[in-house]
Formats: C-alpha cells, structure tokens, sequence
C-alpha cells in the first residue's frame, strides 16, 4: 500500500478494495515503526485518523457521495491549525497552545474526507533551511540519514519521501516546499500567492508565505490543488478566481512549448548540480519544447532582498507572542516587562531571535528608507524581470538548490545556508507557482529536483509540464531503499 499513489489510494478505497480504517491503520503502521529514523511526525493522531476513518467506513456503506480525498492519509505540518490539536511552530513557545479554528486548508481536506494523520516537523516558525531549527527533534533524511531533508518544512517532505503519508502540507515563504522536495525526492509545489488560504497559517513572511502540497506524483498534487483551490472570505490575500480541474488538462502534449532557461543566473551551478540539470533539458527537448535563454540578472539581488523583506515581516508578525495573549509565559518573570522580555527569551530559539533583530533593524528609524523601502522598489524589479521572460516562454526552468541534501550540521556559516533559497526565493518575491519534480540521483545516490515556474495564475500550465516530464524521465518506485519495505507490528 505504501507505494500507491493518493490517486490510486482513493480508487482502491471508493472500490472497496480497502475500508478507510485499514489505509489509515496501514500508515499509522508504518510512522509507528519507521519515524524513530526519521523523526518527520511531531504529533501522530492516532485516534482522530481512526474515528474519521470509521466514519467514512460508514458513510461508503450508506452509499453517500465521497470526497475527492475519500481514503488518503495525509499529514499536516506544525503551523498550520487543526481545532482541538496542538499547534507548536516547533517552537517551546507553543509547546501548550491548542488550535481553537480549522485552517482553511485543514477545514477542505476534511470535508474532502482526507484522513489527517498527525503534525510534522518543522524548523521552528519556518525559519530555517534544514530542519534543525527545531526545539524538539532534528528530522532525517529518508535517502540518507545522516543528512538533512531541507527545510522549513522537512517533517512533511521526510513523511511523503519515506512514504509514511501519501501526502503532505507544507508551506513556502522562501523555498521551504520546494528544496526539501528537492532532497527527499519528492514532488513539492508552491501554488500562486494567495491561490490557497493562509487563513490558519501561522505567519512568518505574509506577503511570501504559501502553503502547498508535498506528494510522490504530480497527478497527486494536482489533486490536491482541486482540493485547497478554494477562495476564502477569511483571507484578504486570497485569489477571488473559482476552482480549476487541474488534472484533466495534464495528459496533453507540450511539442511546441518554450521553455525559458536564465543561463547567466546559472553561472556559479556546481558541476554535479548542472550535469543533472543538462540532462533534465535534454528530456525537455525529447518532448518537443524549444529552449531558449531568458534574462533574470536581478534574481542575483533576490536573496539580500528576501532576508530584508521576511524579516522585516517576521518582526512584525512575531510580536504577538508576548507571554500574555498565548504561548507559554515565564515562570521567572514578576513584573510585566520580565514578562515580555524573559517569555521572548526562554520561547525563542537562536534562528528566531536573530531573524527578529534582523527584521527590527530594518524597519527602525533612520533604517526604512535605507533596507526595506529599497528592497520593495528591487522586488518590483524583479517581478518586472519576470514579466518579461514569460513574454519569450510558457514557463522557466532552473535547478530548486545548488547542490544536493547536505550533512546534518554539515552548513555552520548562516550565509553559506540562506544561499540554500539562491533559486527558489525569486518565485516567492514575484508570487509565481513553482513546482519541484525529481530529476534522478547523482552517483552518491542523492535526490535531485528540477523546478519549473509560469506566470501568476498559471498552476496548470506549471503542473502540465511537470506531469509531462515526469512522464518522460519515468522514475517508477523513486523510493529510498531504507524505506522500500513492507511493514507488519
């Protein structure tokens, strides 16, 4: 059951092949004797995805019309809201804050009848790169595991890699979807700004934070898509555009396409990285696409401007967590600044703390004009930039990270890791859809990604070609051998 896709879960499922309590016990199986390795899952609910389950046991019995997710087990990374369960952002802060609302995300997949199996690491507050920001556990990678599965949202793209879900959520405010995607094999797609609800998100970058899928085939985060596709009231930033049936239009052929390539942006590629990319075009012109170069100079400006504007954003949105409203106050404080300041303190791991000062810095007196205000008017640039090479093609291509997963604490300098988003963070500042594919595994056996980004609002074209090369590059049973095994208690 492990290597069936969401799509093929769900068939199995609506068939009667299997109860919903036996896909859900199946994986609840597998987390609970293969994530001592990995340490993806940070909450497993185990007697709410076999309630759900029961309930759609009978709900398939009474014959009543089944959701598009009638089935499929799917896990939820920490910062995004499920009622009734803890929400930590991996982050001691929260360690006692229970979510009092459904995110919307969480509310659709319910009513979709996806069986949510538990919460999933993250660095904490989604600030991080490789998941070992986090305050309770440093989660692995499931090809190698004594390397890191990216970040921030490395428990979720771990969980789909290691197939201990089907299906996960992350959420991608620089490149936190895509890159683990990239090193754990997995497809990750990060949607239009605003084309999923951030309402139950807890914000760290609101003009860049997205949630998105992280699954094992592109048909499958398609269907997700058509799931968590929905405008919400709750959301001033949510797209008013109406749901789209991705999956229909994927089969068609791509001959004839363009796709654009920023060579000069490419310069600095390792020679292993950009072997793996050559030969990924190399399928792309298999397919019928012309290639052409395309200029995005400014993307250079992208990862200076990124750590201006998130943090900025970080700043701002993080100050609500004072020791009073919610999250755990200080036992040592006595008057109310000890409160603010000693909560903040013994809440806030090191990466937090340095993103907060960094945000507040920027925003300060005497320094807006000077940080923030300039990288707004260069984010405007950039997506300029953008426009203009969607003018010479259907979507642009380049590689999701510069090299392939590194080692567990392998990357000490902080700038050496923010260099991590080199590629991924240009679709963020410009609101574009993005998608991760793999494109096959260098000669240590690592995982590598390919990503392809279309204009705002193109999430179909963006899939198409992904499902279409994916197709063609054929990686039937990419799975990490550690994990390619059945399992029984």
């Amino acid at each position: 059951m492990y290597r069936k896709s969401a799509v093929a879960l769900h068939e199995s499922f609506v068939k009667g092949e299997h109860t919903a309590s036996e896909i859900a016990a199946y994986f609840l199986q597998r987390i609970q004797i293969l994530d001592g390795d990995l340490n993806a899952f940070l909450n497993v609910l185990s007697d709410r995805v076999m309630t759900k389950a029961e309930e759609l046991d009978v709900k398939r019995a009474q014959g009543k019309p089944l959701g598009k997710l009638a089935g499929v087990p799917i896990a939820i990374k920490d910062n995004i809201h499920i009622k009734g369960e803890t929400t930590t952002c991996a982050s001691k802060f929260l360690s006692n804050y229970t979510a009092p609302f459904d995110a919307t995300a969480t509310r659709l997949i319910e009513a979709a009848d996806g069986l949510i199996l538990g919460k999933t690491n993250l660095d904490e507050f989604a600030m991080g790169s490789s998941t070992e920001n986090s305050a309770y556990q440093i989660t692995r990678n499931p090809w190698n595991l004594s390397r890191s599965p990216g970040g921030s949202s490395g428990g979720s793209a771990a969980a789909v890699g290691g197939r201990l879900a089907p299906i996960s959520l992350g959420s991608d405010t620089g490149g936190s979807i895509r890159q683990p995607a990239a090193f754990t094999g997995t497809v990750g797609f990060k949607p239009t700004y605003g084309r999923i609800s951030r309402f139950g998100l807890v914000a760290f970058g609101s003009s860049l934070d997205q949630i998105g899928p992280f699954t094992n085939s592109v048909q499958d985060a398609a269907l997700m898509m058509e799931v968590l596709g929905h405008h919400c009231k709750h959301d001033a930033t949510s797209q008013q555009v109406l749901p789209e049936t991705y999956r229909d239009h994927l089969s068609t052929s791509i001959q004839g396409k363009t796709i654009g390539v920023p060579w000069e942006f490419l310069e600095d590629l390792s020679e292993v990285s950009r072997k793996v990319f050559d030969d990924a075009l190399e399928v792309l012109k298999g397919l019928g696409v012309k290639i052409v170069e395309v200029k995005l100079n400014k993307l250079k400006y992208s990862i200076p401007i990124y750590y201006i504007l998130s943090t900025a954003e970080a700043s701002t949105n993080l100050a609500r967590f004072d020791g009073i409203r919610y999250g755990k106050r200080s036992e040592k404080a006595k008057t109310l600044d000890e409160i603010y300041d000693m909560s903040r303190q013994e809440g806030f791991g090191p990466e937090v703390k340095q993103r907060i000062l960094l945000g507040t810095f920027v925003l300060s007196s005497g320094y807006q004009d000077a940080y923030y205000k300039k990288a707004q008017k260069v984010r405007t640039l950039i997506i300029e930039e953008y426009k203009k090479a969607f003018a010479k093609c259907d979507v642009v291509v380049m590689p999701v990270t510069p090299s392939p997963a590194f080692e567990i604490a392998g990357i000490r300098d902080p700038l050496e890791m923010y260099l991590q988003d080199l590629y991924t963070v240009g679709a963020n500042l410009a609101g574009l859809p993005a998608i991760s594919v793999p494109s096959g595994k260098n000669n240590e056996g690592l995982p590598h990604g390919i990503q392809m980004m279309g204009p705002q609002l193109s999430d179909g074209r963006v899939m198409h070609f992904a499902y279409q090369f994916e197709k063609a590059l054929n990686l039937t049973g990419f799975i990490p051998p550690l994990f390619d095994k059945e399992v029984r208690l």
